[in-house]
């Protein structure tokens, strides 16, 4: 094994949650997750606040420096603690979703051929470049999306944006999932000088992943009630920015 350095950082574009069962890294330039069980856990809030590998396993500090969730420094770095989130109640596989596929409300033509356009934007940028840092290229179009912003969208405005992203969706023949509709709704607002929160989070138990969009009091927009299990880890928006 080559030698390691003595100290190294997190880089700011990777986030952190730690549920206590597990520690859950997000490489936000890849997209790429690792979750991290507690002993390994225990490592990296130490690391964190000293800025030292001189206690961590080699093989634990190589895989973290292997998979850029570290990089070296010459001097001690230390980074902010990974956010603490509660534990959600184990499922031991008995949890229930709907699986059904339901075809979402129809949107007037107007918003829908708006949205369309904000999709096929989304799916350009995603597609631009490099396929390892398509989720680094749609979160910087959608902080520049922010930027044009002049007031934050109503909640009846939002929803109806997220409700022709969806009609618009359906009709795709590209991939929509939570990301790319989450990213194409806040384009599609800002088209209006609208903001929304576009927020990233992860729940646990199993470990999972979701991206939407929240008015400016926080709540999530067309959102089903799980939505509040996941963990906000980024957010961009009109009144804060968090940004990993």
């Amino acid at each position: 094994m080559p030698k390691l350095p003595r100290f190294a950082t997190a880089p700011a574009h990777v986030g952190a949650v730690d549920f206590g069962h597990v520690l859950v890294l997000v490489d936000y330039r890849t997209g790429r997750v690792q979750c991290v069980l507690p002993a390994a856990a225990t490592h990296w809030r130490h690391m964190a606040e000293t800025g030292s590998l001189d206690t961590v396993p080699p093989t634990l500090a190589g895989r973290l420096l292997g998979a850029r969730l570290l990089t070296p420094t010459v001097v001690p770095s230390p980074w902010p603690a990974p956010a603490s989130a509660r534990a959600a109640a184990a499922s031991w596989g008995s949890a229930e979703y709907p699986a059904a596929v339901v075809p979402p409300a129809p949107a007037p033509i107007r918003a829908t051929l708006v949205a369309a356009a904000a999709l096929a934007v989304v799916f350009t940028v995603k597609r631009a470049g490099d396929r390892a840092t398509a989720m680094h290229r749609i979160t910087t179009a959608v902080r520049a999306a922010m930027s044009t912003c002049r007031r934050p969208a109503t909640p009846d405005q939002a929803k109806a944006a997220v409700l022709a992203v969806r009609h618009a969706g359906w009709h795709s023949p590209g991939r929509t999932a939570c990301l790319e509709e989450s990213a194409a709704t806040v384009l599609l607002l800002a088209s209006q000088r609208l903001a929304v929160t576009w927020c990233h989070g992860i729940a646990p138990d199993p470990v999972r992943l979701h991206a939407w969009v929240q008015t400016e009091d926080g709540t999530p927009v067309a959102e089903p009630p799980s939505t509040l299990t996941y963990s906000p880890v980024l957010t961009i928006g009109a009144r804060h920015q968090h940004q990993p």
